[in-house]
Parts: structure tokens; C-alpha cells; sequence
């Protein structure tokens, strides 16, 4: 039987704590999706959101391995602008070796303008991005598996470069492609992917139809397309209650004021731990093994712990 996964995604927004003690609540809410018994937690890759504090994610992941024993830890996504691909393959085999492998390799192509244009790293047409994601992903690559590493591209090269130690997973940590174009998916999810992620879709039709043309892609590539883990947001955001009579409640604390309900409901999936258990199963029969979530609660708990033990315990 096959394993059904569950991920845990936590963006910076999720917090709320100030410095010092920012990477005191993101460490203790990791430890407490680990001793729940989720699979892994993934930080976004982002260097400054208005003058919200956030932490560098291969800096904190790193301290995170140092604290945690089993939950696996990704990054969604890693944003190949922020750093040269041939570091960031060698920063990602260091994390490899420092948690006994266990990253998850989340990559994608940027799209936060201000944020590149605030750091100097420009922000070029989407299908200069791509290039330059298909080419950090061969740099990757050729540095994870070979003894010495050479390549030549439009934007990267490398000359006889060493990365040592590899990873501790082999061939390489498993990658996840992050982003919905169609030519990001032909170009670099196709080929690359172990895992694809298509952030939230607003309808199971359209998750279908980006499946069908996935499938072509691998096709065209010359790649199977079961090689490739389906994965799923089953919502923008969790909202998991008791029973019904909180549901009301909750979501008069969650749903803004000028957001109706019906507007808050095509994003939240909201409500008992069986109502989000029938959700999910959709997704289960088309094949889904990996399912990434964002509870509305955090970094309260209260949502992890029940979804843990009602959907988790249950399908996991």
C-alpha cells in the first residue's frame, strides 16, 4: 500500500513572534509537526516582505536539522534567483548531510518582483527565469552525481567542480518543481521533477486538466509520468474544527470583514475531520500521495493537532 504523505507549510506570515524570539516559535511549532507525525514542514524562500521579519530558509533549516530527528525539511520553493545554482546545490548537499538526509528540494523560478528588484538581482521575462531554472537544475544535478562537475550553459558553467560530500540520498534529494506555466512544466517539471507543486488550484476540473497536460510533457520528454509523486494543496488554507457547531465561530474569527462567505469557503476547507478526510479523497483517487497544508490557525496548534489525529492517523 502506498503511503500517503503530509507536509506542513510554514510561510513567514505564520508568525508572529519579533527577534529574538522568531526562530524560538518556528523551531518549537516544527518539533511539535514532528512528534504529530507529519512527514515533513516546508519554509518559503523569501529575503524581505515590507519590513516583516523573516529568516534566510537553508539558514534555518539547517539549525532546524540540528533539532529535529525524523520530519524531513523542504523548501517551498527555493527562489534560483537569490543564490548561484552552483551554491545553492552545494548548500543543499550540506543540509543533505547535516539532518541524514532528509531535505526536500523545492525549486522554482521567482516571482516576487520587488523582492528581486529591492536585492539587485533584477527580474527578467518569465521565460528567462525558466531557462535559468532549467540550468540551475543540470547544475544540480551534475554536482550531486558527479565526481567532478562540468558544465555550459547561456547562464551558468561549471569547470571541473568538486562537490564533496554528496548527498546523503541518492542519487540526490528529491525535487520539487514548484509553479503552474506551461512552459515552466514542459521545460523543467517534466524533465526534473520527482515532485510537482502547483500551489492551490480552484477546482478539481482544472487540477485534471494541468494532470492530462503534465502527462503529455512527459511524453514529449521522453520521461515517465509515474515517475513523478502527485501532489495537492486540498485548499489555500485548513480550517479544522471539532464539530459543527464551532464552525461558525471559527470562521467569524478567520474570515475578513470585506471577504464573504462564500468567497472564504473556495479557498478555506473548513470544517470536522471527516469533512476534510471526503476532501482529500478526491485527490486520493486521482492518484495524489503527498498533500501540502497551511492551517489558518497558526502558530497556534490547535488545527495541526486535530487534523493530525482525525485525517493524518487515518489515511497516513
Amino acid at each position: 500500500m502506498v503511503k500517503i504523505k503530509f507536509g506542513v507549510f510554514l510561510p513567514f506570515y505564520a508568525f508572529q513572534a519579533r527577534q529574538p524570539m522568531l526562530f524560538g516559535q518556528i523551531r518549537d511549532l516544527v518539533l511539535e509537526c514532528e512528534r504529530l507525525g507529519y512527514d515533513a514542514v516546508w519554509l518559503d524562500d523569501h529575503l524581505m516582505y515590507n519590513d516583516w521579519p523573516i529568516l534566510e530558509c537553508w539558514t534555518t533549516l539547517s539549525a532546524l536539522a540540528c533539532a529535529t530527528s525524523r520530519i524531513r525539511l523542504g523548501t517551498m520553493v527555493s527562489c534560483i534567483a537569490h543564490r548561484n545554482p552552483a551554491l545553492l546545490a552545494k548548500t543543499a548537499a550540506t543540509l543533505d548531510v547535516v539532518s541524514g538526509g532528509r531535505l526536500e528540494f523545492g525549486i522554482g523560478a521567482g516571482t516576487q518582483e520587488n523582492e528581486h528588484i529591492a536585492y539587485g538581482f533584477g527580474f527578467p521575462e518569465p521565460n528567462e527565469r525558466i531557462e535559468r531554472l532549467v540550468e540551475a537544475l543540470k547544475v544540480a544535478k551534475r554536482l550531486w552525481t558527479q565526481k567532478k562537475a562540468c558544465y555550459k550553459g547561456k547562464y551558468y558553467s561549471l569547470k571541473d567542480a568538486v562537490c564533496e560530500p554528496k548527498p546523503v540520498q541518492k542519487p540526490y534529494p528529491p525535487i520539487t518543481v514548484g509553479g503552474t506555466g506551461k512552459l515552466l512544466t514542459r521545460k523543467a517539471t517534466a524533465p526534473f521533477a520527482n515532485r510537482f507543486d502547483w500551489g492551490f488550484l480552484p477546482s478539481i476540473k482544472e487540477y485534471k486538466q494541468r494532470l492530462e497536460a503534465l502527462e503529455c510533457d512527459c511524453r514529449a520528454v521522453g520521461r515517465d509520468f509515474t515517475e513523478i509523486e502527485k501532489s495537492c494543496w486540498p485548499a489555500g488554507q485548513i480550517l479544522i474544527v471539532q464539530n459543527q457547531s464551532e464552525l461558525a465561530e471559527k470562521i467569524a474569527q478567520r474570515k475578513p470583514a470585506n471577504l464573504s462567505l462564500e468567497d472564504f469557503k473556495k479557498t478555506t476547507l473548513a470544517g470536522t475531520a471527516d469533512e476534510c478526510t471526503n476532501q482529500l479523497q478526491v485527490y486520493l483517487d486521482l492518484g495524489v500521495t503527498y498533500f501540502m497544508l497551511y492551517f489558518a490557525d497558526l502558530p497556534r496548534t490547535e488545527g495541526l493537532k486535530l487534523f493530525a489525529e482525525g485525517v493524518v492517523e487515518k489515511l497516513g
